[in-house]
């Protein structure tokens, strides 16, 4: 992986292309396999494999994913990794034009709507995840009352405690326990209402 860092998107070319249910499927399946081709990740997808090699090309010209190192021996093979640790969509980078404030707002639908699914989807696969998996996973609201700032302060301990999790376990599978180890999403958000 060519950054370690979060890429900060700010122009509405990478914004777009990003904001494209299947790219955006595409690139979060990157994050699970870490690397793959695009036969493998059109298998996830139930997708043609020029189909998706397209759209993988079209992640890679906005430089949000890039050719990694071959896996196998076929040369024909072209092995695709994420380009950064992840990315960041800002609203204050995208208010300056009409187009692209509206941009940002159909791309955070899109991400919203997709992480729906997700969670929809494993409430229907409920009962195959086993009581243990179940006990741990949650659901939950808390309606807090925050400043501005302290919100602020809340999402940046939330991330490092995030960041920490993510490490340790990474490490101890890397380290060999990797026994009922599953990948994980943890959708948070923290937003203003007013009743």
């Amino acid at each position: 992986m060519a950054s370690k860092e979060n890429r900060r998107i700010t122009d509405l070319g990478t914004l777009k292309a990003l904001a494209h249910p299947l790219r955006l499927k595409l690139y979060r399946l990157m994050f699970v396999a870490e690397v793959a081709t695009a036969s493998q990740l059109a298998e996830q997808v139930d997708e043609a494999v020029s189909l998706v090699s397209y759209h993988l090309r079209k992640l890679a010209e906005h430089g949000l994913i890039e050719e990694a190192e071959p896996r196998s021996g076929d040369a024909r093979e072209r092995w695709w990794q994420r380009a950064s640790e992840g990315v960041s969509i800002r609203d204050e980078d995208f208010r300056d034009a009409p187009e692209k404030a509206s941009a940002h707002v159909a791309a955070i639908r899109l991400f919203q709507d997709q992480r729906s699914e997700m969670y929809r989807t494993y409430l229907d696969e409920r009962e195959q995840w086993g009581r243990e998996w179940n006990r741990a996973s949650h659901d939950a609201e808390s309606l807090l009352r925050l400043t501005a700032p302290e919100l602020t302060e809340f999402k940046e301990e939330l991330q490092n405690l995030i960041k920490r999790y993510d490490e340790q376990g990474r490490a101890r599978e890397a380290a060999g326990e990797a026994e009922g180890r599953e990948h994980v999403a943890l959708h948070v958000y923290g937003f203003p209402f007013r009743p």
